[in-house]
């Protein structure tokens, strides 16, 4: 028999090789933070309250906004936090909570966007039929499915990951929990854990792009057949900014999880990137430039004018 404690609480070491740019990554991560609910925030306000938006479109955007509200906070106030000169600690219950909705989260995004890329495709290639086949119940059905599918796929991560006896160190090199970070200092072997982790991960990514790139190429050939050079422009213009969020979302999780030993600084600044800089860019890449997005804003500013008056 051996002697151990069983770990109670981590202690996350943060962003590697950040020694000494605490308060500048704080000022510049506070921002983008900021930035992230505000987009979000006006996103979900304009589509609750414009009934020209209460489209499947602007339906799975709103769920969109949710889940990056979500997912963007899942880490951002505890790396804030400490990055402040608070307590890095976390403890064992909350670094599982983390790791959960981290997981939950970011893959029922991923099944949203494949969702939203076959949205995109019935309006383009099948225009006349939009209306009957994405009609109300089958928009409820995927976006419940996205929802439901993330919880599946965190519950069986979470379960794999912490159901090991964690005795050893404490000490997460990371900057929140999570699979790579957390699985080296568990006490037993987790290869299974491991493989599992890295490979569900990697692969759901690899087919939501999968998918996703195909809705795009057959857009995109129907496109190509539009005879107005305008329309073509303006169907081009917006497909392309679609598919560069879809990079921006699909890139780092396939880079992370299918490379499972990056440098730390280049894993961190990846992680960063996925769980702030999209949240934030979401909402201007396929809302707030969209002229019925800007006329409801108008709309709720000027009615509230109206009241201060």
């Amino acid at each position: 028999m051996r002697n151990y404690t069983t770990v109670t609480e981590f202690v996350l070491l943060g962003i590697p090789e950040s020694e000494g740019l605490q308060m500048t990554l704080l000022f510049l991560f506070s921002s983008i933070y900021l930035c992230t609910l505000l987009g979000n925030v006006l996103i979900l306000t304009a589509i609750l309250s414009s009934s020209r938006l209460h489209t499947p479109m602007y339906f799975f955007l709103g769920n969109l906004s949710i889940l990056d509200l979500g997912f963007s906070s899942t880490t951002a106030p505890k790396m804030l936090s400490y990055l402040s000169g608070q307590s890095q600690k976390i403890s064992f219950q909350g670094c599982a909570a983390q790791l959960f909705f981290y997981h939950f989260l970011g893959c029922a995004a991923g099944f949203l966007y494949t969702v939203m890329g076959l949205d995109r495709y019935v309006a383009i290639c099948h225009p006349l039929r939009y209306t009957v086949i994405m009609n109300i119940r089958v928009c409820s059905i995927l976006a419940i499915g996205t929802w439901v599918g993330g919880l599946m796929h965190a519950i069986m991560l979470t379960s794999l990951t912490f159901q090991l006896p964690y005795c050893g160190s404490n000490e997460v090199a990371y900057y929140f929990c999570d699979i790579p970070a957390v699985l080296p200092l568990a006490c037993e072997d987790t290869s299974l854990a491991q493989r599992v982790g890295f490979t569900n991960v990697g692969l759901l990514s690899v087919t939501c792009f999968i998918l996703i790139l195909s809705s795009y190429i057959c857009i995109g050939v129907s496109i190509s057949k539009i005879r107005s050079a305008e329309g073509r422009h303006r169907a081009f213009s917006t497909c392309s900014a679609h598919l560069a969020a879809v990079l921006c979302v699909f890139g780092p999780m396939i880079v992370i999880y299918l490379q499972p030993n990056p440098s730390p600084l280049f894993g961190a600044a990846i992680q960063i990137f996925n769980n702030l800089v999209t949240p934030m860019l979401n909402p201007l890449i396929y809302s707030l430039r969209n002229k019925d997005v800007k006329s409801a804003l108008r709309d709720i500013f000027s009615q509230k004018k109206l009241l201060r008056k």
